[in-house]
């Protein structure tokens, strides 16, 4: 291996100085990979971290970048937010005639309901298998699920969240939003 050795304009060889927003810079496969002899056998650039350029920039030296400001957040807004989420899910999954209620005035269960409609059985056990995935991956978990293997009404408990996947059948037969009329809409394509 060779020793790291920096370019004469300060940065090191390899690193391209153009970094993204995110704060990652590109990296020649002849430092990502150790050799420029087998650069042919990896596809696609290589990011990292350029903490070089944030350290730098920043007001007080490096222990300025160990701390967080926390910013409160009610949990109402974490549950709308991922209430909002999940229709997001669902559409992106092909999803008909998404919900999303505020159930806060209605009932003290859970403050908000989503309900989508899939095709067919395998699009509701995507539908409902992607939303659980993006909820996980936000830390949610979730309580309970009923009717996956009928596949005609999924619910999935998420605690203040409910997520109700339906066949068209029997969404119009039980008819959740006509029970819930009184339930404020909220408009998840842009929150």
């Amino acid at each position: 291996m060779r020793p790291f050795r920096g370019s004469a304009s300060g940065s090191p060889r390899g690193v391209d100085e153009s970094s993204s927003p995110t704060g990652l810079s590109r990296i020649s496969p002849e430092v990502a990979n150790g050799n420029s002899g087998d650069s042919h056998k990896r596809s696609g650039p290589h990011y990292t971290l350029d903490l070089r350029r944030r350290i730098a920039a920043s007001k007080g030296g490096p222990l300025k970048l160990a701390s967080f400001e926390t910013v409160a957040t009610s949990r109402v807004e974490v549950a709308a937010e991922l209430a909002c989420l999940s229709a997001r899910v669902a559409a992106d999954n092909k999803g008909r005639d998404i919900v999303v209620l505020d159930m806060r005035g209605i009932t003290p269960l859970y403050d908000f309901v989503v309900l989508a409609t899939g095709s067919s059985r395998r699009q509701i056990h995507t539908l409902a298998e992607e939303i659980d995935a993006a909820l996980r991956v936000e830390g949610e978990k979730r309580l309970g699920i009923e009717g996956y293997q009928a596949s005609r009404w999924v619910v999935q408990d998420y605690g203040d969240i409910i997520i109700h996947v339906f066949d068209p059948e029997a969404r119009s037969y039980y008819g959740l939003e006509d029970l819930w009329a009184d339930a404020v809409r909220l408009n998840w394509e842009h929150l």
